[in-house]
């Protein structure tokens, strides 16, 4: 094994840059992940972009906030987990190192990859899908014979969609500013797309339904698009804020309509930290049973050196049709 890795690093607000440096020794109960390929998500955007829950000072720690990734064990601490195993990461985003060639965590936080004809780039959106399986077992909500809306069709919204029309809604509506991501909404089970930069979503809500949706989630995680979503529903409807916000201060949204409506809202975090990581298994399952073609999402993949160019491009999608942009090594 090499003495130093490239790896990524946030030095400041909007600046991430590829470094090198030692690869981390483990402690007991840790393992060693050689990093095939890791995913930007939205939470990542939001610290490196906005500087919006940035957990360590400036320079942070090499590695960090990536927490998406598929590697190959190559050193282990941890009795369950063998050197020479293909793995899904999912660490806790607060303390992650995905970003590194060489990554550290608790040997609960992976899963191994299925064996199949599925390849393990696939396999790695195993982590997102986990955490909207996870997220709908936790706030279940009846969708069978409803409209949904849900707002943002990045991998997250997508990943909803699909979720939402396989659990038995009669019609999803799905929204966004991206037609190469409202193209792939239509595959995964959307009935109505909408362009947001075209098209008035409040309109078409008021067009399609009697006085709203039934359930709507928020996978875009913006300040605007968390007011807009009470707006939205219906009265003694269902939401689900699942983006986390852009921002560390406090989110205005309107408590007189949200009471008047009666509404109910739910969130969800900690999937990672899950039993036996059930929610990421059934993801795995899901991909690897090629029960959802996840192939449009390796849109974009970047060498870790153009780390920078990857978080300018996933933080402005829409120009350049990104979907989901990768990191690889």
């Amino acid at each position: 094994m090499p003495e130093l890795m490239r790896a990524g690093r946030m030095v400041g607000v909007n600046d991430m840059r590829c470094e090198e440096t030692p690869i981390p020794t483990i402690e007991a109960g840790q393992i060693l992940v050689k990093t095939r390929m890791a995913s930007i998500c939205g939470s990542d955007l939001h610290v490196v972009c906005h500087g919006a829950g940035i957990r360590f000072d400036m320079p942070c720690k090499h590695g960090y906030p990536g927490h998406e990734g598929i590697g190959e064990v190559v050193a282990s601490n941890h009795a369950g987990v063998a050197v020479g195993t293909e793995v899904l990461c999912f660490p806790n985003a607060s303390n992650s190192e995905g970003f590194s060639e060489y990554q550290r965590m608790d040997g609960k936080y992976v899963l191994p990859l299925p064996d199949g004809e599925v390849a393990p780039e696939h396999l790695l959106m195993a982590q997102q899908l986990g955490t909207i399986i996870y997220a709908a077992r936790q706030r279940p909500v009846d969708v069978v014979g409803k409209t949904v809306l849900v707002i943002g069709q990045g991998s997250a919204g997508l990943f909803w969609t699909y979720w939402l029309k396989r659990s038995g809604a009669a019609t999803v509506i799905a929204a966004d500013l991206s037609d190469a991501r409202l193209a792939v909404s239509d595959s995964y089970g959307a009935d109505v797309t909408v362009n947001v930069g075209e098209v008035e979503l409040d309109e078409v809500i008021a067009e399609l339904t009697t006085d709203g949706a039934d359930y709507v989630v928020e996978a875009v995680g913006r300040r605007e698009t968390l007011f807009q979503s009470i707006e939205l529903v219906r009265p003694d409807g269902d939401l689900l804020w699942f983006g986390l916000p852009d921002t560390d201060d406090s989110v205005q949204i309107s408590f007189a309509k949200f009471f008047r409506k009666r509404l109910t809202a739910s969130s969800t975090y900690g999937a990672q930290d899950e039993g036996d990581a059930v929610s990421f298994q059934a993801a795995l399952d899901l991909i690897a049973g090629r029960h959802i073609d996840v192939s449009p999402l390796l849109s974009h993949i970047y060498p870790v050196e153009e780390i920078q160019t990857a978080f300018r491009v996933a933080n402005d999608p829409v120009p350049a049709g990104a979907l989901k942009v990768s990191v690889s090594f």
